[in-house]
């Protein structure tokens, strides 16, 4: 394959990852890293930890865009908002700070749990 094709074939995986994400993302209120986290890894060979750190990064502007329209067509529920984003911000300091600790391997398992046991409480 020469370069220009496989830049191309790189481009489309971009792209690809982007729209499946920010579909998700927009569809489902949240789970584009569910999406961009395995697929940066298996497609683009982006190593795990910096797959988890640029997905949070790729999902701000996606959930900026996508609570625009929640909100614009009164779905927020605010009190709840509030409530459950100050445990978010702990939470989210948290993981990053584990992220820098965690093996690749264990890292790994974590994430493949919790999507298996979300894909088990939607199913049941």
């Amino acid at each position: 394959m020469d370069k220009k094709a496989g830049v191309i074939k790189r481009c489309f995986k971009y792209a690809l990852i982007g729209l499946v994400t920010g579909t998700a993302n927009g569809l489902f209120g949240s789970g584009g890293g569910t999406i961009a986290v395995p697929a940066m890894v298996l497609l683009l060979g982006v190593e795990d930890h910096k797959a988890h750190a640029t997905a949070i990064s790729i999902i701000l502007p996606l959930t900026l865009i996508s609570a625009f329209f929640y909100v614009k067509n009164n779905f927020v529920d605010w009190a709840l908002t509030i409530k459950v984003t100050l445990g978010g911000i702990a939470g989210g300091y948290i993981g990053a700070k584990l992220l820098n600790i965690c093996p690749a391997r264990v890292l790994r398992r974590i994430f493949a749990a919790f999507m298996i046991a979300a894909a088990l409480r939607m199913i049941l």
